[in-house]
């Protein structure tokens, strides 16, 4: 196996879209910290699940929440 073929296979893997997030990569996504995204969590306003001993979020439940922030937000600035 040459080297560009290494480094081809890497880039494939990195291009894959992930099937959830961890709470650390919410946290990185949304621009907040991973305590505030489990408190987010801990309060059912951002939909998650166990694997293992792992929190897990799926790409759409990140998506509801930041519609759920987006329709809560007033139209002007106070």
């Amino acid at each position: 196996m040459t080297r560009n073929q290494t480094r081809r296979g890497a880039q494939e893997r990195q291009d894959l879209d992930p099937k959830w997030y961890t709470v650390s990569q919410v946290a990185s996504l949304l621009g907040y910290g991973e305590t505030k995204v489990r408190m987010l969590i801990i309060s059912g306003d951002l939909r998650s699940l166990k694997d293992g001993r792992s929190r897990r979020v799926l790409p759409e439940w990140v998506d509801d929440y930041v519609r759920l922030r987006a329709s809560q937000a007033k139209d002007t600035w106070d």
